[in-house]
C-alpha cells in the first residue's frame, strides 16, 4: 500500500478502533419546539416534572432557543426535578448542559419507583456542580428507607447505619466552566456508575446499589438553575 494511502486511512482506523459501543438508543430529544402556552410548563415527549406539588405549580422548566431551561422557582421546597422513563439495566445517558452561575448544578438521578426499600425510589446519581462531580449510590447508602428515615426523624444512626454510608458517596474535583456548553457522559455498568465530560473521565464509583436490576426513571435534579439540550439515553441490557 502507498505511503500516502497509509496515512489517509488512519484517522478512520483510529475512529474504528476506539469507538464506543452505548448500546441501543431507546430516546432522544433536542428539544427543537415550542410550547403551547408561554406562562405553563408544556415540555412535551413524555418528560414530567415536580412543579405542581412542590413549587405551588408555577413553572419552572421552559423550552427556549432549542434547549430545556431550568430554574427554580422561589416558591419551591424542593429542587427541580424533571424526569423521563429510562428502563434499563446497563446504559449510557449523554447530553449538552450548561451552567451559568457558581451555584449551578445538574443531577441525572436514576431511580426506581418500584423499589420499596428506598426513599422515592432512588438508586445512584451522578451530580456535577461548578468545583466537582460527585457520584452516589443512593439505594445502600443515604436513600436507604430507614437511614432517611433516622435522619427525616432526626434520630441518631445505629453502627451499622453509619457503617452503611461509607464509601456510597465520592467526590472528584472538576472545574466547570461557566457559560460555555459542555457534553455529559453518564454510564451505568454493572456496579460502576462513571462519568465523562467534554470526552475526559471524570470519574466513577463502584458501590452494590448502582447495581439494581431495573432503572426505570431519569430524574434531572436541578437545585437551583440549569440548561439542557440533546438528552439521548442508550440500553446495553
Amino acid at each position: 500500500m502507498k505511503p500516502l494511502l497509509l496515512l489517509a486511512l488512519i484517522p478512520a482506523l483510529t475512529t474504528s478502533a476506539f469507538a464506543i459501543d452505548l448500546g441501543k438508543l431507546i430516546f432522544q430529544d433536542d428539544f427543537n419546539r415550542t410550547e403551547s402556552q408561554a406562562n405553563v410548563e408544556d415540555i412535551g415527549n413524555g418528560w414530567s416534572t415536580n412543579s405542581k406539588a412542590r413549587a405551588k405549580g408555577d413553572k419552572q422548566v421552559a423550552l427556549k432557543d432549542g434547549a430545556m431551561h431550568i430554574s427554580i422557582s422561589p416558591r419551591a421546597d424542593h429542587a427541580v426535578t424533571v424526569t423521563h422513563a429510562a428502563e434499563f439495566t446497563d446504559g449510557t445517558v449523554t447530553l449538552r448542559f450548561m451552567l451559568e452561575d457558581e451555584k449551578d448544578s445538574l443531577g441525572l438521578d436514576f431511580a426506581d419507583p418500584q423499589c420499596k426499600e428506598v426513599h422515592a425510589g432512588h438508586l445512584c446519581a451522578a451530580k456535577v456542580t461548578t468545583k466537582q462531580v460527585e457520584l452516589i449510590d443512593h439505594k445502600t447508602g443515604g436513600m436507604r428507607l430507614d437511614i432517611h428515615d433516622a435522619k427525616t426523624d432526626k434520630k441518631p444512626l445505629t453502627d451499622e447505619q453509619k457503617q452503611a454510608l461509607v464509601g456510597k458517596t465520592k467526590g472528584v474535583p472538576h472545574a466547570t466552566e461557566l457559560g460555555k456548553w459542555h457534553e455529559l457522559q453518564v454510564t451505568i455498568q454493572g456496579d460502576e456508575i462513571s462519568v465523562s465530560i467534554d470526552g475526559q473521565a471524570i470519574g466513577s464509583l463502584h458501590s452494590p446499589g448502582v447495581a439494581h436490576p431495573t432503572k426505570r426513571q431519569l430524574r434531572l435534579s436541578v437545585p437551583h438553575n440549569a440548561v439542557v439540550d440533546d438528552v439521548k439515553i442508550y440500553s446495553k441490557s
